[in-house]
Protein backbone atom coordinates (compact mmCIF):
# COMPACT_ATOMS: atom_id res chain seq x y z
CA UNK A 1 0.00 0.00 0.00
CA UNK A 2 0.71 3.33 -0.46
CA UNK A 3 0.40 6.77 1.46
CA UNK A 4 1.23 10.31 1.14
CA UNK A 5 4.37 11.56 3.56
CA UNK A 6 4.76 15.34 3.87
CA UNK A 7 7.73 16.52 5.73
CA UNK A 8 10.47 19.11 5.99
CA UNK A 9 13.85 17.88 4.79
CA UNK A 10 16.62 19.81 5.25
CA UNK A 11 14.06 23.46 5.53
CA UNK A 12 12.84 22.22 2.51
CA UNK A 13 8.70 21.11 2.58
CA UNK A 14 8.10 17.85 0.15
CA UNK A 15 5.10 15.69 -0.14
CA UNK A 16 5.91 12.06 -1.94
CA UNK A 17 3.60 8.90 -2.13
CA UNK A 18 5.46 6.05 -0.34
CA UNK A 19 4.90 2.56 0.08
CA UNK A 20 4.29 1.75 3.77
CA UNK A 21 7.14 -0.72 4.61
CA UNK A 22 10.04 2.06 2.93
CA UNK A 23 12.35 3.04 5.26
CA UNK A 24 13.44 6.68 5.99
CA UNK A 25 17.16 5.89 4.86
CA UNK A 26 15.86 4.75 1.21
CA UNK A 27 13.64 7.35 1.39
CA UNK A 28 16.54 10.06 1.66
CA UNK A 29 18.74 8.61 -0.59
CA UNK A 30 16.49 7.05 -3.32
CA UNK A 31 13.56 8.95 -3.41
CA UNK A 32 15.48 12.32 -2.16
CA UNK A 33 18.60 12.02 -3.70
CA UNK A 34 20.12 12.50 -0.34
CA UNK A 35 23.23 10.07 -0.30
CA UNK A 36 25.13 11.77 2.31
CA UNK A 37 23.21 9.25 4.99
CA UNK A 38 25.00 5.87 4.66
CA UNK A 39 23.78 2.31 4.97
CA UNK A 40 26.13 0.97 7.03
CA UNK A 41 24.99 -2.10 9.06
CA UNK A 42 21.37 -2.00 8.07
CA UNK A 43 19.89 -3.09 11.49
CA UNK A 44 20.40 -0.07 13.73
CA UNK A 45 24.18 -1.46 14.74
CA UNK A 46 26.75 0.96 13.54
CA UNK A 47 25.04 4.85 13.27
CA UNK A 48 26.05 5.85 10.04
CA UNK A 49 22.50 6.34 9.08
CA UNK A 50 22.32 8.65 11.76
CA UNK A 51 19.60 11.81 10.94
CA UNK A 52 17.29 14.11 12.94
CA UNK A 53 13.84 14.10 13.12
CA UNK A 54 12.45 16.76 15.48
CA UNK A 55 16.08 17.41 16.60
CA UNK A 56 16.74 14.48 17.96
CA UNK A 57 19.08 11.74 16.37
CA UNK A 58 17.41 8.61 15.11
CA UNK A 59 18.72 5.27 12.64
CA UNK A 60 17.27 6.02 9.21
CA UNK A 61 17.75 2.28 8.48
CA UNK A 62 15.23 0.93 11.07
CA UNK A 63 12.64 4.16 10.66
CA UNK A 64 9.66 3.32 8.41
CA UNK A 65 9.63 6.77 6.38
CA UNK A 66 5.86 6.91 7.04
CA UNK A 67 6.73 7.48 11.25
CA UNK A 68 7.87 10.62 9.96
CA UNK A 69 4.71 12.08 9.08
CA UNK A 70 4.63 15.76 9.45
CA UNK A 71 8.48 15.77 11.13
CA UNK A 72 11.47 17.95 10.19
CA UNK A 73 14.20 15.80 9.12
CA UNK A 74 17.75 17.11 8.68
CA UNK A 75 19.97 15.35 6.87
CA UNK A 76 24.06 15.76 6.65
CA UNK A 77 23.22 17.86 3.41
CA UNK A 78 21.39 19.89 5.60
CA UNK A 79 23.85 20.78 7.91
CA UNK A 80 26.32 23.13 5.68
CA UNK A 81 24.73 26.55 4.94
CA UNK A 82 24.91 28.19 1.19
CA UNK A 83 28.38 25.51 0.77
CA UNK A 84 29.59 26.98 3.78
CA UNK A 85 30.81 24.07 6.27
CA UNK A 86 28.92 24.12 9.93
CA UNK A 87 31.29 24.11 12.59
CA UNK A 88 30.66 20.52 13.44
CA UNK A 89 32.15 19.83 9.57
CA UNK A 90 34.75 22.43 9.59
CA UNK A 91 36.01 20.72 13.34
CA UNK A 92 36.08 17.44 12.17
CA UNK A 93 37.86 18.37 9.08
CA UNK A 94 40.33 20.51 11.00
CA UNK A 95 40.89 18.18 13.71
CA UNK A 96 41.24 15.15 11.70
CA UNK A 97 38.01 13.77 13.20
CA UNK A 98 37.68 11.64 9.69
CA UNK A 99 39.50 8.95 8.37
CA UNK A 100 37.54 6.98 5.87
CA UNK A 101 34.32 9.12 6.06
CA UNK A 102 32.11 6.82 5.76
CA UNK A 103 30.95 7.32 9.80
CA UNK A 104 31.12 10.62 9.51
CA UNK A 105 27.77 11.73 8.43
CA UNK A 106 25.90 10.08 11.39
CA UNK A 107 28.85 11.22 14.03
CA UNK A 108 27.57 14.52 12.69
CA UNK A 109 24.54 14.29 13.18
CA UNK A 110 24.46 13.14 16.52
CA UNK A 111 27.03 15.05 17.48
CA UNK A 112 24.39 18.14 16.35
CA UNK A 113 21.45 16.95 17.66
CA UNK A 114 23.12 16.63 21.31
CA UNK A 115 24.52 19.91 21.03
CA UNK A 116 21.49 21.15 20.59
CA UNK A 117 20.22 20.09 23.98
CA UNK A 118 23.38 20.46 25.60
CA UNK A 119 25.50 23.54 24.03
CA UNK A 120 28.33 22.68 26.17
CA UNK A 121 29.02 18.72 26.72
CA UNK A 122 31.91 17.40 28.70
CA UNK A 123 34.08 14.33 27.07
CA UNK A 124 31.09 11.85 28.87
CA UNK A 125 28.30 13.67 27.39
CA UNK A 126 30.16 14.01 24.08
CA UNK A 127 31.22 9.77 24.35
CA UNK A 128 27.57 8.75 25.50
CA UNK A 129 25.66 10.82 22.65
CA UNK A 130 27.97 9.45 19.78
CA UNK A 131 27.92 5.82 21.78
CA UNK A 132 25.59 4.27 19.23
CA UNK A 133 28.02 5.38 16.39
CA UNK A 134 31.13 3.02 15.28
CA UNK A 135 33.95 3.88 13.47
CA UNK A 136 36.36 1.24 12.57
CA UNK A 137 39.61 3.29 11.41
CA UNK A 138 39.90 5.85 14.44
CA UNK A 139 40.28 5.29 18.51
CA UNK A 140 37.34 8.15 18.85
CA UNK A 141 40.12 10.65 20.62
CA UNK A 142 40.11 12.93 17.31
CA UNK A 143 36.01 12.42 16.69
CA UNK A 144 35.64 13.77 20.65
CA UNK A 145 38.26 16.70 19.85
CA UNK A 146 36.53 17.97 16.88
CA UNK A 147 33.34 18.28 19.06
CA UNK A 148 35.03 19.84 21.10
CA UNK A 149 36.18 22.27 19.07
CA UNK A 150 33.09 22.55 17.66
CA UNK A 151 31.77 24.64 20.88
CA UNK A 152 35.12 26.29 21.29
CA UNK A 153 36.37 23.83 24.24
CA UNK A 154 39.09 21.62 24.28
CA UNK A 155 40.22 19.19 27.14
Amino acid sequence: MKQIISATINGTSCQDAIDDNLLLIDYLRKNKTLTGTKSGCDGGECGACTVLVNGQPRLSCITLAATCQNAEIETIEGESNNGRLSALQRAFHENLGTQCGFCTPGMIMAASGLLRDNPNPNDGEIRAALAGNLCRCTGYVKIIKSVRAAIGTSS
